[in-house]
């Protein structure tokens, strides 16, 4: 989905873009700028070979994200796939020669952050999950290699993605599958940060488009503003993809699944911190890109 709409973008632009992916896609055979290679992540000699044989400017990979092409649990095996294509990955394209690579990570690594202040590039990464681990390992890798070559390291810690379509994330926070009903808290004015599909993608062209001046380093990537539980719930039953919704107290709140399971699952919500309002803060990001869009004008 992701690469989908970033290659829509890319190509808009007059870019040439080369798309590697495990399965093909709408853009094959249909623009002079589009080339494709159908292969795993994890096939190191066609991927380094690509990169070899082509001067790329940036890279982004956009593989082994959950959104993207990964199930809601991580299971250790795709641990292992991620760290293999990290380890040739970003020494192959350091090798070839590649300007920016840009890294999707998630900004669950920050984990459950105590006080009200705003969520920073430099705050402790405390996350604790096969998610949070395969992604720090993935940036941990990059940082590692680009330390010994000209290659600019970008990780950009994404906040749970949604469209216009696609508001599976959005849904997660308002709704009790023990109960298997929608809820609010009081008046649902506590919010949660997500990141609209295209301030991803405006961000990612503000790469490409290479700003002056060093830009290396992590960002993260969101909405400007938190989405409030009423603006989720107002918005999709506006589009007829939520029925009845119930007002609850924090007391009256029962956690989705087992905390067992939050190890492995991408997208456990534990109701216990709905109130929590974490704000994360992407003023490093806005001077990339202007982070315009929001849940009330995206497409």
């Amino acid at each position: 989905m992701m690469a989908m709409y970033l290659t829509s973008s890319l190509l808009h632009k007059g870019h040439k873009v080369f798309g590697v992916d495990k399965q093909s896609n709408e853009f094959v055979g249909t623009n002079p700028n589009y080339n494709f290679v159908q292969c795993e992540i994890t096939d190191k000699d066609t991927i380094s070979g690509i990169l070899s044989a082509n001067r790329f400017d940036t890279v982004v990979h956009l593989a082994c994200t959950v959104d993207n092409d990964l199930e809601s649990f991580i299971t250790d095996e795709e641990m292992k796939d991620s760290k293999l294509a990290d380890k040739y990955l970003y020494s192959a394209a350091s090798d070839a020669g590649v300007t920016a690579f840009v890294l999707l990570s998630t900004t669950q690594v920050y984990g459950v952050v105590k006080g009200r202040e705003p969520i920073r590039e430099t705050t402790p990464e405390k996350g604790s999950s096969n998610y949070v681990d395969m992604k720090l390992l993935s940036e941990k890798m990059l940082f590692k290699e680009t330390k010994k070559s000209d290659m600019i390291p970008v990780v950009a810690r994404v906040a749970p993605i949604y469209t216009a379509d696609y508001t599976q994330n959005l849904r997660d926070r308002v709704y009790d599958p023990k109960e298997d009903v929608a809820f609010v808290i009081k008046d649902g004015e506590y919010g949660f940060t997500f990141c609209c599909l295209f301030n991803m993608i405006d961000f990612i062209n503000g790469i490409v488009a290479k700003p002056s001046g060093r830009y290396d380093g992590i960002y993260n990537v969101c909405d400007t503003r938190p989405t409030t539980a009423r603006e989720i719930v107002d918005y999709e039953r506006a589009h007829h993809r939520i029925g009845a919704v119930i007002q609850k107290s924090i007391t009256g709140i029962s956690l989705p699944i087992g905390k067992q399971r939050a190890k492995t699952d991408y997208r456990y919500v534990d109701f216990a911190n709905l109130l929590a309002n974490w704000n994360y803060d992407n003023t490093k990001a806005q001077r990339i890109s202007t982070f315009r869009w929001k849940l009330s004008n995206t497409k």
